[in-house]
C-alpha cells in the first residue's frame, strides 16, 4: 500500500451541507438561522452576557475581593546566551547596561538570568535573582554571580 492508494473509511466523507436551495433540501427559507432579527443577518451576533437592553447580571452583582495581579513583581529574564553577544569591553552587567544594549524593555524591571545558552568570557553579573545552572555556568568561566 502506498501513500496515494489510501482512500477514506466509506461515510467518512459528508456532503457540504447547502442552505438556502429550497424547502426540500431540509436547510431552505431561513437556513437554519430561525427567524428574523440581528442572528439572522451575517455578521450578526449578540455579545456574551448581552441581556437585551436589561442590565446584565455582571453589572448588577458587587466586585469585591483582591486581585494579586495588581500587586505582582515583573522579573525580565536573560539568557546567558545573551550576554555572550555584548561587546567584549564590557564585564559587569547589571539592569543598567542591559537595558542600553536592547535586552530589557524598562531600566526599572527586576532582572533574572537563566542558563539558557554558553558563556565563554567572564562576567560580574547583578541581577535579582539566578537559576542554579546560569549561576554554575557563570562561575565555571570564572565570572561571578551577584545577587542584589
Amino acid at each position: 500500500m502506498k501513500l496515494h492508494e489510501l482512500k477514506n473509511v466509506a461515510g467518512a466523507v459528508h456532503r457540504k451541507k447547502r442552505v438556502g436551495c429550497g424547502e426540500g433540501g431540509g436547510h431552505g427559507k431561513t437556513s437554519g438561522r430561525g427567524g428574523k432579527g440581528q442572528t439572522a443577518r451575517s455578521g450578526g451576533s449578540i455579545r456574551p452576557g448581552f441581556e437585551g437592553g436589561q442590565m446584565p447580571l455582571y453589572r448588577k452583582l458587587p466586585h469585591r475581593g483582591f486581585n494579586s495581579a495588581n500587586f505582582r513583581t515583573e522579573i525580565a529574564i536573560v539568557n546567558l546566551g545573551d550576554l555572550e553577544s555584548l561587546d567584549a569591553s564590557i564585564t559587569e552587567v547589571n539592569a543598567a547596561v542591559l537595558s542600553e544594549h536592547g535586552l530589557l524593555r524598562r531600566r526599572e524591571t527586576q532582572v533574572k538570568i537563566l542558563g539558557n545558552g554558553e558563556i565563554t568570557r567572564a562576567f560580574k553579573v547583578t541581577a535579582a535573582k539566578f537559576s542554579e545552572s546560569a549561576k554554575a555556568k557563570l562561575e565555571k568561566a570564572g565570572g561571578q554571580a551577584i545577587v542584589a
